[in-house]
């Protein structure tokens, strides 16, 4: 049975969770992910151990291992620019095509107050996920790196 914990200002991880939650992610991203550092950094922002609007963290457990994870970091605005950013969403990958995604993301989108947008490669074939559950692609992000 999946169990999910939700993680946020008022719940945070204790240091060791935080640690295997970080370590989840880089581990299970895969081509997808960013360094530890980066992961570390949005999850603290969604804590609001940093300035910033907050967000969650939801986990989710299959037999009390981490089966699953996804991180929103809100961006305080509105209408504009969606209230919420997917930044994460990763499923074990011994457990991919369980359900566990689908659930992730139908319990994020429950959880979360307002709209949400998130980033996703072309060829990830996590873009099928989302579209199933709602999300649509509007614009082609571009970006200038300093």
């Amino acid at each position: 049975m999946i169990e999910t914990k939700v993680f946020n200002t008022s719940n945070k991880p204790n240091l060791k969770e935080k640690e295997s939650l970080i370590d989840f992610l880089f581990d299970n991203l895969q081509e997808y992910g960013d360094p530890k550092s980066d992961i570390e950094k949005a999850m603290n922002y969604s804590l609001k151990e940093t300035t910033s609007f907050g967000g969650f963290i939801l986990v989710s457990y299959l037999e009390n291992e981490i089966s699953g994870i996804v991180v929103i970091n809100q961006t305080g605005m509105k209408d504009y620019i969606p209230e919420n950013i997917l930044v994460y969403i990763a499923t074990h990958k011994n457990h991919r095509g369980e359900g566990i995604g689908k659930m992730l993301m139908q319990k994020t989108i429950d959880l979360a107050e307002g709209s949400i947008a998130l980033h996703v490669e072309p060829e990830n074939p996590a873009k099928f996920l989302y579209e199933k559950v709602g999300f649509s692609s509007k614009y082609i992000e571009m970006r200038l790196n300093k």
